[in-house]
């Protein structure tokens, strides 16, 4: 009963933002926003193919999917509130929208399909609507927060692991399996991304994808790393040094980075703007003439998927908030020898940021 109480409760806070909108009827096709309102599969079989959407009206919500998902979704929906489609699937839907009494059908541009839009401009008006789901899910609840702060836990208790176990000779391959297997035989469901492993020069890609070299003695290595525990995600970077005397060049990297990040943590407070904690970190490797080695946002918002609101960066909107959990991960990347990231999850607070 509670968690049905709890995606109602969801559901009635989008209803007021879809009044706002002038909306009688919302289409959600993102499977994340579609879990967080009814507990209906947080994930699709593959990019291009459907579990399911909802439609969420002025009084009730209305799961849309296909046979293979009837008895899954009778978990989260009483039958007369299931409409299952087949063969002909966007006609069939556009068929049960007219009967519904849709006329003006809100939907998530970032989510639809060229096909989809072109089947339904035919009988109905449509309006895109950006973040309308996207806007609850920044604000966690407790227990997303209790969940999230066991997430990160476990990513923690894995770093301290795994630093323990690499040296020189493993493979980046290896370390990410070796990460992977941890999570799962710790309770993990499953990763939140896949594991970035990359040592040397190749720590001055962000988003490095391991390879099966190993790693050389008295270089750096970056592992950036998450789990999903209990549906919510967890993500951190650290990066080692392997050898016993880090270069120069590695530990004045590191503690730029380090000193960006705490000083941008203990900034953060309710009603800042978004945008503004980017700022400080640009403006002090501006002073300290490395901004050119700083690539990417500063950080992003976490939860049921790894990136969520907010984007930390030049062009964020919004300010922060109590409840959100956001990612602080500055970096500094030179490609002649490599790269430094550290990134830590923050709860805001009302007086602050926690890290977690």
């Amino acid at each position: 009963m509670y968690m049905e109480n709890r995606y109602a409760d969801r559901r009635q806070k989008l209803r007021e933002r879809m009044h706002e909108q002038g909306l009688d009827f919302f289409l959600v096709q993102s499977p994340a926003n579609r879990f967080y309102l009814s507990g209906f599969e947080l994930f699709d079989p593959q990019c291009n193919e459907s579990s399911g959407y909802l439609l969420i009206t002025r009084d009730t919500a209305i799961l849309m999917t296909d046979p293979r998902y009837l008895d899954a979704g009778k978990e989260n929906f009483p039958a007369e509130d299931i409409f299952i489609y087949s063969r002909d699937k966007y006609e069939k839907i556009n068929e049960f929208l007219k009967k519904t009494g849709v006329v003006k059908l809100g939907f998530e541009p970032e989510w639809m399909s060229y096909d989809f839009f072109e089947s339904l401009k035919k009988e109905l008006e449509l309006a895109p609507v950006r973040r309308l789901v996207e806007g609850l899910r920044l604000i966690k609840d407790e227990d997303e927060i209790s969940v999230l702060r066991r997430s990160c836990a476990l990513n923690h208790k894995i770093f301290k692991t795994i630093k323990s176990r690499i040296g020189p000779g493993m493979s980046e391959t290896e370390i990410a399996w070796a990460a992977e297997k941890m999570f799962r035989e710790s309770g993990a469901s499953g990763l939140s991304f896949s594991t970035i492993v990359a040592s040397g020069p190749r720590s001055a890609l962000p988003h490095a994808i391991p390879r099966n070299i190993p790693v050389k003695n008295n270089s750096p290595l970056l592992v950036d790393m998450g789990c999903r525990l209990d549906d919510y995600c967890s993500d951190q970077s650290r990066t080692f040094w392997i050898g016993e005397r880090p270069a120069d060049a590695f530990n004045a990297a590191k503690e730029l980075v380090m000193e960006a990040q705490h000083m941008a943590i203990n900034k953060i407070e309710p009603g800042m703007p978004v945008n503004e904690a980017y700022a400080l970190v640009r403006s002090f490797f501006e002073q300290k003439g490395v901004f050119k080695h700083f690539t990417h946002a500063l950080g992003h918002g976490i939860g049921l998927e790894t990136h969520e609101l907010p984007s930390i960066g030049p062009s964020a909107e919004g300010e922060f908030k109590p409840g959100m959990i956001v990612s602080i991960e500055p970096g500094l990347y030179y490609p002649d020898w490599g790269g430094v990231r550290w990134e830590y999850m923050v709860l805001i607070t009302e007086n602050g940021a926690e890290i977690l």
